[in-house]
């Protein structure tokens, strides 16, 4: 099916339920254990099968625009760098000296032609490829190719770039993402402006991504902010693999009864979350803007932290643009930090109580109950291999 034909699709779907009052069901009501929120143990197990040895994406292919440029960050406690080669390619590296392991570059962004270890000086290239050390003569020969920034397993696939925390792993991106690269590609995320990225603090990891999986809660918590534009607990519901595609109409979605289907541009009434297992989201919103998220659970399963990045499909020039991304973001940031989070803060808060002994979620919940599932199926094929 074509783009073109998949949007009617979608458009035909969602202006099915807003006709109805209906939305996108699972078969049947879940029930989750409030331990799976809180049980360091549990917690422990599920990052350690989930989060360490299955790609994640780290970074926007926008944030590599070319060669020399890095980004350095601590995920889950293990220090990466990432850096685009002269040669082009992305890669990953753990960013510790291969002398006494001190990391090669500070946290953030930015453009280098070579990393120095700042405890002896140690120099490696945007290979990662040890290119000398300091008095060479007094140290002893050392071979360079052994000493060589440890690689991680890392691919480039619909502007994201995808990393394994776990040396020496194998897997193909391709049989990871289950076809939903060719919907990621729709996005085209190698092309936009990156306008912005922040950091936010957050409840626990569950707690924070169950709001990234529903549209019960919109009506409620964002009054002022999404349910201007989107309408609540109306939702299609798309799955490959564990990655999924949610699909809310915009409060225009009913103009579309005015028109013949061959007038209709379904991106104007149509807002596409693409969610990407574990804890990515890729949400449009208003006009040519994206929001980005990565959640990184934290130390303990009550803390978290989201890196926001704000994407613009061009340059914001004229006054004009320059106020709608400035807009943009500014929603997005108090959506999520003042309005998202700020429940979550209580939910995390209470857990502990004994209020519930298990979380439920409805039928027109479906894609937390296939996030929940995933979770649980992969820490399973993981037990049951040892």
């Amino acid at each position: 099916m074509s783009q073109s034909a998949e949007m009617i699709s979608l458009a035909r779907r969602a202006l099915h339920h807003l006709h109805h009052k209906t939305t996108d069901q699972a078969d049947e009501i879940m029930s989750l254990p409030v331990d799976a929120y809180v049980d360091p143990v549990r917690y422990e197990r599920e990052l350690e099968r989930i989060y360490k040895h299955r790609p994640l994406a780290l970074a926007l292919s926008v944030e590599l625009p070319a060669p020399m440029h890095y980004r350095a960050m601590t995920v889950i406690g293990t220090p990466v760098l990432l850096v685009r080669g002269a040669d082009g390619v992305a890669r990953a590296f753990l960013n510790a000296c291969r002398h006494r392991g001190a990391s090669v570059c500070e946290e953030g962004r930015g453009t280098a032609q070579r990393f120095v270890c700042p405890y002896h000086a140690w120099r490696y290239d945007t290979q990662g490829k040890l290119i000398g050390i300091y008095d060479p003569e007094k140290f002893g020969k050392v071979d360079a190719m052994s000493h060589s920034l440890t690689e991680l397993p890392c691919a480039e696939r619909s502007g994201m770039i995808w990393v394994s925390l776990t040396p020496g792993e194998s897997w193909d991106i391709g049989d990871w993402l289950c076809g939903f690269d060719k919907e990621l590609d729709t996005l085209d995320l190698g092309n936009w402006f990156l306008y912005d990225q922040r950091e936010i603090t957050g409840p626990g990891w569950k707690v924070c991504w169950d709001g990234y999986l529903e549209a019960y809660h919109h009506n409620t918590v964002h009054a002022n902010t999404l349910a201007k534009y989107t309408i609540g607990n109306l939702m299609l519901h798309d799955t490959y693999g564990p990655h999924q595609r949610l699909t809310m109409g915009r409060k225009t979605l009913g103009e579309l009864d005015q028109l013949p289907e061959e007038q209709w541009d379904p991106q104007t009434h149509l807002r596409l979350i693409h969610s990407v297992f574990p804890n990515v989201s890729l949400s449009g919103i208003v006009g040519d803007h994206c929001l980005v998220t990565q959640m990184f659970p934290g130390a303990t399963p009550d803390k978290t932290i989201t890196r926001q990045t704000i994407l613009a499909a061009r340059e914001p020039v004229t006054p004009e643009q320059k106020q709608a991304t400035a807009t943009f973001s500014a929603m997005a940031l108090e959506a999520v930090q003042d309005e998202d989070y700020k429940v979550g803060a209580k939910i995390q808060a209470g857990l502990k109580s004994g209020a519930n002994k298990a979380f439920v979620f409805g039928r027109n919940e479906p894609a937390i109950q296939h996030y929940h599932n995933w979770v649980a199926r992969f820490v399973a094929e993981d037990a049951s291999a040892r």
